[in-house]
C-alpha cells in the first residue's frame, strides 16, 4: 500500500498516531486546527491529507462528506481512549486502501 497522508481528529488520543506506521500521520492539534467546525476542518484537510480518522459518528449526518476530496474512516468503540481504539487500527489500515474521496467507512 502506498504511503498515505492521515489526519487524526482532535477527539482521538494523539498516541494512536504511532499505530499508523508507514504513513504520514498528523493530528488536528498538530496542524493547529483545534475547534474548527467539521466543514471547515474537512475543507482544510482535503488539501493536505488523503484520509481523516475520527470517532465522530455524526459526521456524515452533519456534513455532506461527498463534497470533500478526502476519505473518512469512523472508528466505533466504547470510548475514544487509545486502549479502546487500538484493536480497530489493523482493520482501518486495511480499509485505508479503499478509502475514496467523499466516502465514509465505518469500523466497529
Amino acid at each position: 500500500m502506498p504511503t498515505l497522508r492521515v489526519l487524526l481528529d482532535e477527539c482521538l488520543d494523539r498516541r494512536l498516531r504511532r499505530e499508523f506506521p508507514g504513513h504520514l500521520t498528523k493530528t488536528v492539534p498538530e496542524m493547529r486546527w483545534n475547534g474548527l467546525k467539521n466543514g471547515v476542518l474537512l475543507g482544510r484537510a482535503e488539501k493536505a491529507f488523503d484520509v481523516f480518522v475520527t470517532v465522530d459518528r455524526n459526521l456524515a449526518f452533519q456534513e455532506q462528506t461527498s463534497r470533500f476530496e478526502i476519505g473518512t474512516i469512523v472508528l466505533h468503540a466504547s470510548s475514544n481512549r487509545a486502549e479502546d481504539l487500538r484493536h480497530l487500527v489493523p482493520r482501518a489500515l486495511k480499509m485505508m486502501a479503499s478509502a475514496r474521496p467523499g466516502r465514509v467507512l465505518h469500523i466497529s
